[in-house]
């Protein structure tokens, strides 16, 4: 009851910010995967010419999302009244006060049906970017339709709506109501796209930034690896002309665009080797974007994948385990190293079937000491996995050339950490007995 309150003291507020603020704009973020690249990526290039607010960590749900808005810091014990007094306070200086920013870029999160819904009964964003739509949290969703319509949910409360084309299937398009969408990614099939000239590998890539309001697209560098990470810069660009910035201004903020800790992001490794982190979490999208993104590397002596089980895929986490294990190619990967169960029992089977040299081990420190074995000078190692029980950014920490890059890496606080050494002692002590 008492969360309850909280929640819609929350919503009547920021409610009544946007209404005391009208010339504050809105861009919420929804999405299967891909959130938090996109809302980075798109405050990133806003910045060029507006004044931003956004929380850079997951503040997504019902009661953070509302305080991420009104850029209130969100309580440390959510059962203190005295602190949700304090935290009310700051709300009301925040709705009294004059605007200090001019775009809000807000994602919005969900776990079970009817959290996108709910976002829409106080939230009217000027507009809405739909990232993708892939199996997550299918023990509650069961079907891929059930998260399409969670996650379109967004497209229709909000007054126009930008939907990845690529990653986003024209099966769902049914799901729409609002006449005012627009589409962005990387094909010809997408209005807002980014056409490569040239692959950088590390450095990005240089291209052509294509808008439907220009005549002419503008040349930018991205300096992101992989093309789900250029479709958030796209998203980017997209959200900016929409928001009138210029072009020169919208491809200086596009060339400003980084990798998000833990999501394709490069590392130095030993041996001169190349780490492609990503590690924050895993999904089948996600992690078919990866292995084609280190397919695309060139004069690679040697390419290791590193996959960890995918979580929260319900009933359907033995085929999607094998559709990724189906996607690792021979020809591409010198080994693959899997770990925890899921990805043991079925990834790593489908992978041996399509001829790759596979061994699975028990959690992330055994495949870094197993990589450790394997590396060859030159060689590119791919660390994709989800972050309950897999943790894979600490298989990362035994390749790692300097230990000072460990700041780099997700879930890297006292916390986190802690979480984590117990988890892997367990692991040993179960093992032991």
């Amino acid at each position: 009851m008492f969360k309850k309150f909280i929640q819609r003291k929350l919503e009547k507020s920021v409610k009544k910010y946007f209404a005391q603020h009208p010339e504050v704009k809105l861009v919420a973020v929804a999405g299967s995967v891909g959130k938090t690249s996109a809302k980075i990526a798109i405050a990133t290039v806003l910045s060029e010419g507006l004044r931003v607010r956004l929380h850079d960590g997951n503040h997504n749900s019902e009661l953070s999302a509302p305080l991420a808005m009104l850029g209130v810091t969100y309580p440390e014990d959510i059962r203190s009244l005295g602190q949700w007094r304090t935290v009310f306070k700051a709300v009301r200086q925040r709705i009294k006060q004059p605007a200090d920013v001019d775009v809000v870029v807000q994602e919005l999160g969900t776990d079970a049906p009817g959290q996108i819904p709910h976002f829409g009964t106080y939230l009217n964003p000027d507009i809405a970017v739909i990232t993708s739509v892939s199996p997550e949290h299918m023990e509650f969703f069961g079907t891929l339709e059930a998260v399409a319509a969670e996650e379109l949910a967004a497209a229709n409360f909000s007054k126009t709506a930008l939907i990845n084309r690529d990653d986003v299937a024209g099966m769902f398009a049914n799901n729409i109501t609002n006449p005012n969408i627009n589409t962005y990614g990387t094909t010809d099939m997408a209005e807002y796209r980014f056409e490569s000239d040239e692959y950088m590998q590390i450095a990005g890539s240089t291209g052509t930034f294509i808008a439907p309001e220009w005549n002419t697209g503008i040349v930018a560098t991205l300096h992101v690896l992989g093309e789900h990470s250029t479709r958030a810069a796209v998203a980017a660009g997209a959200v900016a002309v929409k928001f009138g910035l210029s072009p020169e201004v919208i491809a200086a903020g596009m060339g400003k665009i980084r990798p998000v800790i833990g999501r394709m992001n490069t590392l130095e490794g030993i041996r001169d080797t190349i780490i492609i982190d990503d590690s924050y979490n895993s999904s089948p999208l996600a992690a078919a974007s990866a292995l084609r993104t280190l397919y695309q590397m060139n004069n690679i002596p040697q390419k290791i994948a590193i996959l960890g089980s995918m979580n929260e895929l319900g009933a359907v986490s033995p085929a999607a385990h094998a559709e990724v294990g189906k996607l690792c190619d021979p020809s591409q990967l010198s080994h693959v190293i899997t770990v925890g169960e899921e990805a043991a029992k079925y990834l790593a089977p489908a992978a041996r079937t399509a001829g790759c040299q596979v061994v699975s081990v028990r959690n992330a420190l055994e495949a870094g000491a197993y990589a450790n074995q394997l590396l060859e000078p030159g060689a590119a190692l791919l660390f994709k996995g989800s972050q309950g029980g897999i943790f894979l950014e600490e298989a990362i920490k035994i390749v790692l050339k300097s230990t000072a890059d460990e700041d780099k890496l997700v879930r890297q606080t006292p916390d986190w950490l802690e979480k984590k050494r117990a988890f892997f002692e367990e692991q040993t002590f179960s093992r032991m007995v």
